[in-house]
């Protein structure tokens, strides 16, 4: 995830310490590892269903391997037995993709953007409204509506 600071510093904790500008020292944390999703449920701005409505979506993004793949892959090579049951890693890929898709599907083409944006991609609200070119703090409502969607599509209650 991509956060702007001045002066960034990495500790070992993995969090991300800067200073302010004209001459006034301030330390600024920010925890890599927090998504803007789980951001916005930990201040209450989300409730719980649309909370593990977007881990879901992600989930299914992440499963489906639809984000940047380097090049070359390293999954093992899997051997048939007999005992094997279940689907196969391809079956599980595509099933994450059908759901993936319905998800978004049901969430709407004018709220996909900003759904694809801030759950699977990570991008903060503020970046997300700026690179669609939308009014400041309009992202929150409009991310609610699309979540609201997802949550119905994955039967969330």
């Amino acid at each position: 995830m991509r956060r702007i600071l001045a002066e960034k510093e990495l500790t070992q904790e993995g969090l991300v310490r800067g200073s302010g500008a004209k001459g006034k020292r301030r330390s600024v944390t920010v925890n890599l590892a927090e998504s803007p999703l789980s951001w916005l449920h930990a201040r209450g701005h989300i409730d719980e269903r649309l909370f593990v409505a977007g881990e879901r979506l992600r989930d299914d993004y992440e499963r489906a391997q639809l984000g940047a793949n380097v090049t070359m892959r390293w999954d093992p090579v899997r051997v048939k037995t007999t005992g094997e049951q279940g689907l196969t890693a391809t079956e599980r890929q595509i099933a994450a993709k059908d759901r993936f898709d319905g998800a978004l599907r049901e969430a709407g083409s004018g709220l996909q953007d900003i759904l694809w944006r801030v759950v699977c991609a990570g991008e903060g609200l503020p970046d997300a409204e700026k690179q669609l070119g939308w009014p400041a703090r309009s992202g929150k409502l409009v991310l609610k509506l699309a979540l609201d969607r997802v949550a119905d599509f994955y039967r969330v209650r």
